[in-house]
């Protein structure tokens, strides 16, 4: 089995600016979500309101997460291949375990 350091922190991924772009305002998104939340909390909303407020906001989180995985498996591995870094196959199998895990 390759030995793969985890969380090296020189690692990193440079993005063209539109991607940045489409990272930040789903982030802005999600972030609006929460403080929504917040406030409904707050405020003493009914449960099943912000139990359903929650789950939209999940489901943004789990939108970005498949947009960057997709993003990093057409870009970030597939460059590691190409140039034999085999252990970014250890660093994939490790993220799939992890989104499966869920």
């Amino acid at each position: 089995m390759i030995n793969l350091k985890q969380n090296d922190p020189n690692k990193k991924t440079y993005r063209k600016e539109g991607e940045k772009k489409t990272i930040q305002n789903r982030i802005n998104r999600i972030e609006g979500q929460l403080k929504g939340i917040k406030r409904m909390v707050e405020e003493d909303a009914y449960c099943n309101d912000i139990l359903i407020q929650l789950s939209a906001a999940q489901n943004s989180i789990k939108s970005l997460s498949n947009f960057l995985l997709e993003n990093h498996l057409y870009n970030c591995v597939s460059r590691d291949l190409e140039n034999g870094e085999l252990e970014t196959l250890e660093e994939v199998i490790s993220l799939f375990k992890r989104f499966n895990n869920r």
